[in-house]
């Protein structure tokens, strides 16, 4: 008799899964890019992210301290993916113009891709960024993109085929803006035009309308 529980409890020992902390880390944040993008900030409850992440409340506490914790982690995250994708143009393979037009392509790509990014910002800039400003990473993350949209103008400035003087954080900040704004009110310039905006065909010609007006801004002045 002594046998039986002694061989059951050793298939348990056996059959027991080990614990992946990096595997429990990623659905912590994917659990909560979900929660706090539904339901921002304030509405975003960690009984919840918990449940949808497999996880107990303790490993959420162990992993970002508190909820607010939580909640800048998942804003580092969206931000870095969004880095990692605008990184990913190689610079010199293109012409100054080439290239910034296809940041574009990527800006607009990524944030079509990506409602919930849209929500993350727009919830946070209700916020004044108070929990954005607690991140140490968010600079770093963003710090080789300046670089990157300097080195193309600069190129297309020495070459004449940009137009001379643009301030790469004000390029930058329009690119977002004609990938952004059309998203992030959807719903209420949908309803004011009587138009759905979040109809594909009708975000695929906006996207093209803006790339043309930010290719004929880039052109040099003759």
């Amino acid at each position: 008799m002594a046998d039986g529980p002694k061989g059951e409890t050793t298939g348990k020992r056996q059959t027991r899964v080990r614990r992946n902390p990096e595997e429990t880390r990623r659905r912590i944040l994917e659990a909560a890019t979900e929660e706090f993008s539904a339901v921002g900030f304030e509405g975003g409850r960690i009984d919840s992210i918990a449940r949808k992440a497999k996880a107990n409340q303790r490993m959420i506490y162990h992993y970002f301290g508190d909820k607010a914790g939580l909640y800048v982690a998942v804003l580092e995250q969206a931000l870095s993916d969004l880095r990692e994708e605008e990184l990913q143009l190689t610079v010199d393979t293109f012409s100054p113009r080439e290239g910034l037009l296809r940041l574009f392509d990527f800006i607009s790509g990524h944030f079509d891709r990506h409602p919930e990014l849209v929500k993350l910002l727009s919830g946070e800039n209700l916020l004044d960024a108070a929990h954005l400003r607690r991140s140490d990473a968010t600079p770093v993350i963003s710090s080789p993109l300046l670089g990157l949209v300097t080195q193309l103008l600069e190129r297309g400035a020495a070459d004449q085929s940009l137009r001379a003087g643009l301030n790469p954080l004000h390029l930058y900040v329009s690119m977002v803006a004609l990938s952004y704004f059309h998203l992030s009110n959807a719903a209420t310039l949908s309803v004011i035009f009587t138009t759905d905006l979040r109809c594909d065909d009708w975000r695929a010609e906006h996207r093209a309308m803006a790339r043309n007006m930010l290719d004929v801004y880039l052109g040099a002045i003759a």
